[in-house]
């Protein structure tokens, strides 16, 4: 007689981090003491404030000012609402920011938001796939369309790491001194430093995905 299977596809999934097909590492959550530096961090560099500047506003060393936004001290209540003070900043602000979910964004079918970029005037259609406001890094989703009077324009440069993945059309993509002949399910991943960008428009009009990542700057 066959054996009856213990387990089954509806059961829920016991609790505990679950291993990925990522080699990123394993989140680590900040503490309160590193949630609330870097919350007073970035309002101070929003604010156009000097650590000096902002120091001598609150009535504190510029030394304890650096261990705080370091989280390396807990700060007594005084000395935060000082802070807070300096910043015209409610000290609640700093706690409720500490309670906030992980960011998150959706952008439904058709609702993408048109972004005026360089390629823009070579006809290139720009539709940002949403944001996130905090983290280390920052990454730019666009579906990008090249309708039939887009012209080729292969100099684009910036910063960070791109993804393209072909949906539609044919093009040949220049990144450096090679080029790419991609078509629709085809991807091309490269550093974004180098000069790249659509050098033949083989066959328009196209789409594809252009995902871009780099380094949150907080100055």
């Amino acid at each position: 007689m066959a054996s009856t299977q213990s387990s089954s596809l509806n059961e829920p999934v016991p609790d505990g981090n679950l291993p990925t097909g990522s080699s990123a590492a394993p989140v680590r959550e900040m503490t309160l003491e590193e949630s609330l530096g870097a919350q007073i961090r970035l309002l101070r560099r929003r604010a156009d404030l000097t650590g000096a500047e902002l120091a001598t506003s609150a009535g504190i060393s510029l030394g304890m000012l650096s261990k705080i936004e370091n989280g390396q001290i807990s700060p007594s209540l005084a000395t935060l609402q000082a802070v807070c003070g300096a910043l015209n900043v409610p000290l609640s602000h700093l706690f409720s920011t500490f309670e906030e979910r992980r960011d998150s964004s959706l952008v439904k079918k058709g609702q993408g938001v048109v972004i005026e970029r360089r390629g823009t005037k070579a006809g290139h259609e720009y539709q940002l796939l949403g944001h996130v406001l905090g983290g280390p890094v920052v990454m730019e989703p666009y579906l990008i369309t090249l309708h039939e009077e887009a012209r080729p324009y292969s100099s684009f440069r910036h910063e960070g790491i791109e993804l393209i993945y072909m949906l539609s059309g044919k093009v040949r993509y220049r990144h450096g001194d090679r080029s790419y002949d991609l078509s629709a399910g085809d991807t091309l991943l490269f550093d974004s430093a180098a000069p790249h960008g659509p050098e033949e428009l083989t066959d328009k009009p196209m789409t594809y995905l252009s995902i871009i990542v780099y380094p949150r700057r907080l100055d």
